[in-house]
């Protein structure tokens, strides 16, 4: 649901529904002054009090969650990396042609694995992924059968086995594991109750509005952008890095003459 909103939008959006839902409780809170000037503020301020409370409290499980996520698809891109760096060296053992196919191969699956990681295009780079591994797949099954008594080759179908397990790990956790729609109507529902409340205690007061109100709208509204920008992996602000598969890419590259 929060991919419908392009993440430069994020902070405007969450500060224009925040600042309405403010002035919304502070009008509230001033026709209540009006009608019933006999209701004690303190009672009210509990409450409001309470709800921030366990409105940070779900700021917090949420963005840990998000945190941990990120950490987890940064870990998962190193493991890849390896793994195709491993693979990529195994392939010394086949004999030729089949070794210089293969190493073809993972050149091309390297630079598939990067797109994937930096395109929104998602679903045709893994389909090119998937495509590549089942011809490396191939390549692996013929090695097998023409010496299934060797070692090395063994050594290669265990790496490839590992890559492919890989590249589904990192699909689950950089595309799949996100923070449930559920979970954000919550939290977005909640952040409008407590800055609502903030507003209705304001107007029951019967202050005038402060300018420390806006600094906490923008507070709360940073917040939820960057726990948005901590579940998208390739997109905004805090993206993860590809380093380690620039890394591979250009250890196997051919050597110039």
């Amino acid at each position: 649901m929060i991919d419908a909103i392009p993440f430069w939008s994020t902070i405007p959006a969450a500060a224009l529904l925040l600042c309405a839902s403010l002035e919304a409780g502070y009008r509230l809170g001033r026709w209540r002054h009006l009608r019933t000037p006999d209701e004690k503020e303190q009672p009210v301020g509990a409450m409001v009090a309470s709800i921030l409370g366990l409105l940070a409290f779900v700021l917090g499980f949420t963005f840990s969650l998000a945190a941990s996520r990120f950490e987890s698809r940064r870990q998962v891109v190193l493991e890849e990396a390896n793994a195709i760096g491993t693979t990529y060296l195994r392939a010394s053992f086949l004999p030729e042609p089949r070794r210089h196919e293969v190493e073809r191969l993972l050149r091309d699956y390297v630079d598939a694995r990067i797109v994937d990681a930096e395109t929104r295009e998602l679903a045709e780079a893994i389909a090119r992924s998937e495509r590549l591994q089942q011809e490396l797949w191939a390549q692996a099954t013929e090695a097998s059968l023409t010496a299934p008594q060797s070692i090395s080759v063994g050594l290669f179908v265990q790496s490839l086995n590992d890559l492919i397990d890989l590249h589904a790990k990192r699909l689950l956790i950089g595309v799949r594991s996100r923070i449930p729609d559920v979970i954000w109507v919550g939290l977005l529902g909640l952040t409008v109750l407590g800055v609502s409340s903030v507003g209705y205690m304001a107007g029951l007061s019967f202050t005038r509005r402060s300018p420390a109100m806006l600094g906490l709208v923008l507070a709360f509204s940073f917040v939820l952008a960057l726990i948005a920008d901590l579940d998208r992996s390739q997109e905004g602000l805090l993206r993860v890095s590809q380093q380690a598969l620039f890394d591979v890419q250009k250890a196997m590259r051919p050597a110039s003459p």
